[in-house]
């Protein structure tokens, strides 16, 4: 089966989706199927990946807001590819003019949109925070649920990421036909990978000893993320006990959380870590993951915050409350940094033993990649095997 994937989230400096993207490339070929993306590139270029994969960079203009990531303007270039390269299936994700790009591309492959975020939340819902509440937002941006169902009528399958998304889709209306929840590699992501002498020495540059609390966050510098709620968050815990926080992650809004830490001698940023076996090591290093994204529809690094060991502190809503569960978890009031204050003291109170053991039992059990990858290729043939009938 060759797959190719029309993406305008696929970016050369990182991100979930790419490394998504990029993991599922390795599998796919794996499994002797066939992944290429297409995605928006500052020039024109063909990147070929080892051991199955390629990505075909088409050039196109920089978001101004964020230049890491393109819009398509033109459809002729991302029609001639897919003429050329002829897939079974073609999947988008972005509903601005790609999605009718792709809905109009007269190819025989299967249509599938495949949804990885909620713009609705991400951005209708937090621009008019203190205005109005989700469903009265919901309500006045109608018009963008109806001009969804437009592009969508044209696709043969519309599939999101994980359940969180679903249940948001459907509750607008829109008919999702199924939810693919993915998965993180495992074989990278252990709790045999925490180190001690690591984990002090991470404390230490928070300006703490080896016996305080070590929270750690891991995301894009967007607003979207909320992370002054979680700095906020973790200030007021240190005033109670004590309690450091590292950030990887780089984005829009580094100069601003840059500003917002200067005074915190407990917080530190730092840049994303690419290397994937030290990332590994400093997630199974910390004491618990904080998050703060609210709008996200699957937490995968909280996904692999749970593979590493490492229990969780996340708002309830959005995809990583579907993935924490109360042994290894707390929950607290989404963009309420007092709530997730708390959140952090009750998680510090427990019996350290007893939620050490519900993290390793947790770990165990983690969705696998490949898991997600098996699952989208047998309902994929489903799809292919049905139309196939239906023309015949």
């Amino acid at each position: 089966m060759r797959i190719v994937d029309v993406n305008e989230y696929y970016t050369p400096t990182g991100g979930g989706v790419r490394t998504y993207l990029d993991r599922k490339m390795g599998i796919l070929a794996d499994m002797g199927h066939e992944l290429i993306v297409i995605a928006p590139g500052r020039e024109d270029a063909v990147e070929e990946r080892p051991g199955g994969g390629v990505i075909h960079w088409v050039k196109a203009p920089r978001l101004p807001f964020d230049r890491n990531y393109g819009l398509f303007r033109s459809g002729d270039a991302v029609t001639a590819l897919l003429d050329r390269l002829d897939p079974d299936v073609v999947e988008t994700s972005s509903p601005w003019w790609i999605a009718w790009i792709v809905a109009r591309w007269q190819g025989r492959a299967l249509k599938v949109y495949f949804a990885h975020n909620d713009n609705m939340a991400a951005y209708a819902g937090r621009w008019l925070e203190g205005v109005a509440d989700m469903p009265t937002v919901e309500r006045w941006f109608g018009w963008y649920t109806r001009y969804q169902a437009s592009f969508l009528q044209h696709y043969d399958a519309f599939v999101t990421n994980g359940t969180t998304l679903a249940r948001r889709h459907a509750g607008r209306g829109l008919t999702v036909h199924a939810a693919m929840p993915l998965g993180i590699d495992r074989g990278f992501f252990s709790p045999a990978l925490r180190d001690e002498k690591l984990r002090a020495s991470l404390l230490a540059q928070c300006g703490l000893p080896a016996d305080a609390h070590l929270l750690l966050g891991v995301g894009r510098h967007h607003p979207e993320k909320r992370w002054p709620t979680v700095i906020d968050a973790v200030e007021a815990a240190g005033d109670r006990m004590p309690v450091g926080l590292i950030l990887l992650g780089n984005g829009v809004d580094r100069e601003k959380l840059s500003r917002r830490v200067a005074e915190s001698p407990h917080i530190r940023l730092f840049q994303p870590v690419y290397d994937r076996l030290r990332f590994a090591q400093i997630m199974a290093s910390a004491d618990a993951l904080i998050h703060g994204s609210d709008a996200e529809p699957f937490g995968l690094v909280a996904l692999e915050a749970v593979a590493s060991g490492l229990p969780l502190i996340v708002p309830d809503e959005g995809g990583a409350a579907d993935i924490a569960e109360p042994p290894f978890a707390e929950l607290y009031r989404a963009r309420d940094a007092r709530s997730g204050a708390a959140a952090i003291r009750r998680l510090f109170a427990r019996e350290p033993a007893i939620l050490r053991a519900a993290c390793l039992h947790a770990a165990a059990k983690v969705r696998t990649d490949r898991d997600h990858a098996a699952a989208l290729v047998d309902y994929y043939s489903e799809l292919l095997d049905g139309k196939r009938r239906a023309a015949a």
